[in-house]
């Protein structure tokens, strides 16, 4: 009988386990609060600094949040899930608290990069928890369910962070310190472990250059599966289209859509400038994951991870592209839907893909390696930015389509490798 089956987490069906139920309402909470100021961390470094300088402190943050995710992959794996999960939370906390303290931008900004790093050691092994208790078969589902507290957090957030961020940004951020120590708490008394090599094998005394040494040579095991890699450069060309609704798509909404009336109602308007329209458009993606991100997962989770990830990049890319052919307020909303679409029925397969194809020894360090190509993406992805000063719309837009169609073939060549090594696509 399996541990799982020991504690009574599930019986022939999934049943949610205290575990999960007590990281769905800390990280639900937490989400809300982070779209409150997250939208407009750019805006306020770059008022207080200038925008050309938040442009390139803004690109050093996923480089400490690679580090830490790789470093908490590994921590998950030899440690366990919940210390990680606790060192993560804390940390988090602790940069808060000196963010609603802070005199100075750059204490501020180092605050940032702090609560990054903290989310970072945290994500892979509170992942990887998931798939340590939710049998195979229900990943995508229990995946889909946590895509769908945080995105209620991603609707309502950026609304109410309009008012709070920039009026009672002190608040706010203790608001944040307090929920995130709540959190802690609740992890240190509910949280029980999960990961199979923390319960079941002695743990051997070493050095911290033994242990680093040990991880690095890991993520150098995994990075040589010739099958891995090829996922996750498929990844990072599929992520640059959809990252594209925070990157291009404010910069084409704020130039090239001009402010217009959402309605007409007895001879009277409901006008728009073009920064409400895109507010609008973020939002409205925000609350099509709310309310299909469920509906849409049990329509394709039937489906082979291979079509999934093929229709997800097509609709990304395609969707995206159309975005510069018209400018009428309707016909973007009529746009987001299919971007958005790609968007989510790629969530709940990639990590359900992960959690499949890792080995139970190492599944922290895969998913730590996994988020790489979100890092990497959130590199590539400003690329649309730059080239905008010279290249005109419909050229990044093509451009943009040009990265999906490069990871649609990527895919394909994927789940051919993965046919040949025997493994269920």
């Amino acid at each position: 009988m399996t541990l799982h089956q020991k504690r009574g987490v599930f019986v022939g069906k999934f049943i949610w386990d205290t575990n999960l139920k007590v990281r769905l309402i800390g990280e639900g909470l937490f989400n809300l609060l982070f779209w409150m100021y997250f939208p407009f961390i750019t805006m306020y470094f770059g008022e207080a600094l200038g925008y050309q300088t938040a442009g390139l402190l803004m690109a050093v943050p996923p480089v400490f949040g690679m580090l830490g995710s790789l470093l908490g992959g590994a921590l998950a794996d030899r440690l366990g899930r919940r210390p990680v999960m606790l060192i993560g939370t804390v940390l988090q906390t602790l940069m808060f608290a000196c963010f609603a303290l802070s005199p100075s931008y750059w204490i501020d900004y180092i605050s940032f990069i702090g609560i990054g790093i903290g989310g970072a050691i945290y994500r892979p092994a509170s992942s990887a928890m998931v798939a340590d208790l939710v049998p195979a078969q229900h990943l995508r589902r229990a995946f889909a369910t946590f895509s769908t507290s945080n995105n209620v957090g991603a609707v309502l957030g950026p609304v109410l962070g309009a008012i709070f961020f920039f009026h009672y940004r002190q608040e706010l951020l203790w608001t944040c310190t307090v929920i995130l120590f709540l959190y802690f708490i609740a992890i240190n008394h509910l949280v029980h472990e999960t990961c199979p090599s923390s319960l079941n094998k002695e743990r051997e005394p070493s050095s911290v250059l033994h242990v680093f040494k040990k991880q690095w040579h890991g993520y150098g095991i995994i990075f040589r599966d010739k099958v891995f890699l090829v996922y996750i450069v498929a990844g990072i060309f599929a992520l640059i289209p959809i990252m594209q609704l925070d990157m291009y798509l404010p910069v084409y909404v704020m130039e090239h859509v001009p402010p217009q009336a959402m309605f007409f109602w007895k001879g009277d308007s409901f006008m728009l400038s073009s920064k409400e329209i895109f507010g609008w458009l973020v939002g409205f993606n925000g609350l099509l994951f709310v309310l299909f991100i469920l509906p849409v997962t049990k329509w394709f989770q039937h489906w082979k991870e291979r079509n999934v990830f093929i229709l997800s990049s097509l609709l990304a890319g395609a969707g995206t592209f159309l975005v510069g052919v018209n400018s009428n307020i309707w016909y973007l909303f009529f746009i987001t839907i299919i971007f958005t679409f790609g968007e989510m029925v790629r969530s709940p397969v990639t990590q359900s893909f992960i959690s499949r194809y890792a080995p139970g020894h190492a599944r922290g360090q895969y998913m730590a390696a996994d988020s790489l190509q979100n890092t990497i993406g959130k590199f590539l992805a400003p690329i649309t930015v730059f080239l905008s000063s010279w290249v005109p719309p419909m050229g990044i837009f093509s451009l943009i389509l040009g990265f999906s169609l490069i990871s649609i073939m990527l895919y394909i060549q994927l789940f051919q490798m993965d046919v040949e090594r025997g493994i269920s696509v």
